[in-house]
């Protein structure tokens, strides 16, 4: 953030502004506090003792993702490339956790593993163990150093104080309460972060809304200013970066449809680690359908205000078109609080704000502590100690954590839109991952050691097509160079491991029930329907089918 005009985006917080921050940050705090109370052993502090109720995990699930990266990068999308930004949600999101919940929730909660890593050192061993948690954690503190970075600067920017003051009240608080309540804090949190962001943007929403003449007033303004293609989320070419409608499409419903967004959504510890703290098979499989509910309307009040930004804020209008200016993309959600939001509302949109950059980083660090303190530090460093050792390890990792995401802060320092930046890291970490998952679950006959080739060979695959890209031998603008790199990384992993396993021992049938679909008997993957869990709108298929009818209509409303 740079580039940033501090006179341009500082607000006029007043007093009941700051009473209404403080009372927020007290609440925070309170939860850990609460949270603390209840974690006695290591499962407690990583999988809240395997406790919560669907509702809770389901907000939780969310609000995990709806981190400073989610807000602004994508009001930062919305400014730049409107509609065809919706993809995230409708393309890119929904029916992944869907898949997530009806498909594969059975088989990581029926394990009882701890962790996405865990379940590969089941199905495949050490290598592929090793590989996955290694990458998981890199990934975890490249992305909390996004959030710290985000939420550092715009403290800095919009309250004035000193950037280094800003990193450590955010960091000091976020560790505060993930290192006293563990995951049960961090969840909890998340809940009470998801109403207080919504509180924040649906005003600014309403009233961005009324300021250009409604819905048809800003049609016409993007229509006037930018050009219709704004205002149709197909064929999207502006995002992907390919002139061909066909190209696009592709790259939209196979690159992020397919491989980044499964690759995401369905092994992303960060994500499935919600879902696993839920108290039934049923309610972690509902987990992520009844996230999809709300993730289907998120993108109306990130995205529309990006837009709304992008036609009425002179300092951004001017940016769009002449590529000039003391603003970027980054800046739209900023700049449209600073117009429009009295004293007040600006408290709770603060509020918001900080909120979301808290919840994302919160999640990295929960799921982080518990991949490092299982996956490397019990199985590779430390092993055969007691549960309390591991139980103070993860509070001490928490800790080394934060200071880590301090360093990371720094290299997101460099993109003007942050969105760029984290699918690249997606299609490095999450889309190899995704191709050995959902190979080893359908396919008995893959072997250990395609399951950790695979992982290398793919993420060497994905880094290639990025490093080609930034060298300017492949012209790939806007978010195509990630798309193309997730499908080479997919495509490449495949290859390998199947060519692998053809030539290497797989292990028994009878070691790989419950980790294997075929292999798995069908009671051990199907839900109870009986006492908490009766009642068909508790049905997670029932309940998927509702939200893939409601996807399909907005396609087509807004398509």
């Amino acid at each position: 953030m740079h580039a940033l005009a501090q006179e341009q985006l500082r607000l006029d917080a007043g007093p009941v502004d700051y009473l209404l921050l403080a009372l927020y940050f007290v609440f925070v705090l309170g939860i850990g506090y609460l949270a603390r109370r209840s974690v006695s052993t290591s499962l407690d502090f990583f999988l809240s003792g395997r406790s919560l109720p669907a509702w809770v995990t389901g907000l939780a699930f969310i609000a995990a993702n709806l981190g400073a990266i989610e807000i602004i990068g994508m009001s930062a999308n919305g400014a730049q490339y409107g509609m065809p930004t919706m993809h995230y949600f409708w393309i890119g999101a929904i029916p992944a956790m869907l898949f997530l919940g009806v498909v594969m929730m059975p088989f990581y909660y029926g394990s009882k593993v701890r962790s996405v890593p865990e379940f590969m050192l089941r199905r495949f061993g050490k290598p592929a163990h090793l590989v996955n948690a290694l990458s998981f954690a890199a990934a975890q503190l490249l992305i909390a150093g996004v959030n710290l970075f985000l939420l550092a600067s715009i403290v800095n920017v919009l309250l004035g104080w000193p950037l280094w003051v800003s990193v450590i009240v955010a960091a000091a608080i976020v560790l505060s309460y993930t290192g006293l309540g563990g995951l049960s804090a961090a969840i909890y949190n998340e809940v009470l972060q998801f109403f207080v962001i919504v509180a924040a943007l649906l005003p600014l929403t309403v009233v961005g809304l009324a300021k250009v003449g409604g819905w048809s007033g800003l049609v016409d303004k993007v229509t006037t200013q930018s050009g219709a293609n704004e205002l149709s989320a197909w064929p999207g070419n502006e995002l992907t970066g390919f002139g061909s409608n066909f190209l696009s499409v592709l790259g939209i419903v196979f690159g992020l449809g397919f491989v980044l967004a499964f690759g995401y959504w369905t092994t992303n510890f960060v994500e499935v680690q919600r879902a696993m703290a839920s108290k039934s098979m049923s309610a972690a499989q509902r987990t992520p359908i009844i996230g999809a509910f709300p993730k289907m309307l998120i993108p109306f009040l990130v995205i529309i205000p990006g837009m709304i930004a992008a036609v009425s804020v002179q300092e951004m209008t001017v940016f769009k078109q002449r590529g000039t200016g003391d603003v970027d993309y980054n800046d739209a959600l900023l700049l449209l609080m600073r117009d429009l939001l009295p004293n007040g509302m600006l408290g709770i949109a603060l509020a918001g704000l900080l909120a979301s950059f808290m919840a994302g980083m919160a999640a990295n660090l929960s799921s982080f502590n518990t991949v490092f303190t299982y996956d490397i530090w019990q199985s590779y460093v430390v092993p055969g100690r007691s549960d309390g050792y591991y139980l103070r390890m993860g509070r001490w990792v928490t800790l080394g954590a934060t200071a880590a995401a301090v360093g990371t802060a720094f290299i997101a320092s460099g993109y003007s839109n942050l969105m760029d930046y984290l699918q690249q890291l997606f299609s490095l970490f999450n889309a190899p991952l995704f191709a050995t998952f959902i190979l080893g679950m359908f396919w008995r006959r893959m072997t250990p050691t395609a399951g950790w080739l695979g992982l290398v060979t793919g993420t060497g695959a994905s880094l290639t097509v990025f490093l080609l890209a930034e060298n300017g031998v492949l012209e790939l603008p806007g978010q195509g160079a990630s798309f193309l790199g997730a499908g080479a990384a997919f495509v490449v992993d495949i290859a390998v491991s199947v060519a692998v396993s053809t030539v290497t021992r797989p292990k028994p049938a009878a070691e790989l029930v419950g980790l294997v679909y075929g292999l798995t008997p069908k009671e051990d993957r199907t839900a109870s329907t009986t006492g908490e869990d009766a009642g068909w709108y508790r049905r997670p298929g029932v309940l998927a089918g509702i939200v893939l009818v409601m996807v399909v209509l907005l396609n087509i409303v807004f398509g």
